[in-house]
């Protein structure tokens, strides 16, 4: 039993310990702080996450969000904490893409293209954060908004406004030979009938070699028929934020979740390696328990990540055991998508933990049963499959 004092017995309590305090440490505070006490120790950690993910051979994967705002367009936060958050959250790189066309903050924030990359490059030095020059040319739907990466002055992408400057603007984005990619394509789909769809603009700017990736994953939407045309035309899987408050406001980091975010497969960690990987399309979408990409990418990182054991032990009754490890911070839900009886239907290899599998002749029943993994998306419509195989003898 918990028993509370009374508000009188509480109040004595607290002023018995001011008092004590007082009495017995008056001369102490006033020699050491100047009657000032430091609470530092509540100050949140300077630490930063750090996320384990598999890397492919011969590249590094790195943890990449290209598409961000601030209050230099309509976002609400300084270019610096852009910076910060990357920081905490186990990124390597960012770009701070914000809207050229629309600056609702004008009266208060005057127009300044190039003011963001300026005011966030020193952080992003002291940080370690690769800070990647661009802009998102923000056209109406259709065609809708293109992000502008690997700039030199963003000032020159403004084209104007209106459909007829469309063109002018990627033109002026390629005259600075800019990655391009096309933003959230399905975000105007329940507004504006055939704005989600494969459109001339966007066809046209495909042919002509100016299109190289589209954001498939936008914050919290998962635009999943774009995934098909990514693979299918040979273009990078984007996934980012487009944030623009707190990352910690949309987030609940508290629970696991993490940003969305590009995991690019570069060869260096430096800006150029981010920029032919891009342009070569080595990239996965991933946000918390979501990844999509090409099939080769995806399956790398579910082998990379994915460790089948040794059958350790064989019972009296011929049940075998296997433990499954995932040794990163990827989830992967898997379900039986074919094979014998024996295995549970469902099976979640959730991050930096591991599972025990259980059968008769287990290590046959593993090789016969083939698995969907469910929340790995090689195209809109399917899944990855895999299976967990031993890679060793039983025991004697």
């Amino acid at each position: 039993m918990i028993l509370f004092p009374t508000p009188s017995v509480s109040i004595a309590f607290r002023t018995g310990v001011v008092l004590a305090a007082c009495l017995t440490t008056p001369s102490l505070h006033a020699q050491t702080d100047n009657g000032l006490t430091s609470m530092d120790s509540y100050r949140r950690p300077q630490e930063r996450i750090h996320l384990i993910l598999p890397e492919i051979p011969g590249f590094k994967t790195l943890k990449c969000d290209f598409h961000m705002h601030t209050v230099f367009s309509d976002g609400q936060v300084w270019p610096g904490v852009r910076v910060q958050e990357a920081w905490y959250e186990g990124l390597d790189a960012i770009c701070i893409t914000d809207h050229i066309e629309y600056q609702p903050h004008v009266k208060d924030v005057p127009t300044q293209h190039n003011r963001p990359y300026e005011l966030a490059k020193e952080p992003a030095a002291e940080m370690d954060i690769l800070l990647i020059k661009g802009s998102e040319l923000t056209r109406e739907t259709p065609p809708g908004h293109f992000n502008a990466l690997f700039v030199d002055d963003c000032a020159a992408l403004d084209a104007g406004k209106g459909p007829d400057a469309d063109k002018e603007a990627i033109r002026k984005a390629v005259a600075q030979k800019a990655f391009v990619f096309w933003n959230h394509p399905g975000w105007k789909v329940r507004q504006i009938p055939q704005s989600y769809e494969w459109i001339p603009f966007v066809d046209e700017v495909h042919k002509q070699g100016n299109l190289h990736g589209i954001e498939v994953m936008n914050g919290f939407g998962f635009h999943r028929k774009a995934l098909d045309w990514c693979v299918d035309k040979s273009l990078a899987v984007l996934g980012n934020t487009d944030i623009h408050t707190l990352t910690g406001h949309e987030y609940d980091f508290t629970i696991g979740r993490t940003r969305t975010m590009t995991l690019v497969f570069a060869k260096e960690r430096n800006t150029e390696a981010i920029r032919e990987a891009l342009q070569s399309a080595r990239t996965v979408a991933w946000s918390s328990e979501h990844l999509a990409g090409p099939e080769n990418l995806v399956r790398a990182l579910f082998d990379g990540a994915v460790e089948v054991g040794p059958i350790h032990h064989q019972s009296a009754k011929g049940i075998g055991f296997v433990e499954v490890t995932n040794r990163s911070d990827l989830t992967f839900k898997l379900v039986k998508a074919g094979g014998p009886a024996g295995l549970a239907e469902t099976l979640t290899l959730n991050p930096r933990r591991s599972v025990l599998l259980k059968g008769a002749n287990i290590g046959k029943l593993m090789e016969e049963t083939r698995w969907k993994v469910a929340n790995a998306f090689i195209r809109s419509d399917r899944n990855l499959e895999t299976t967990l195989v031993s890679q060793t003898k039983t025991p004697e």
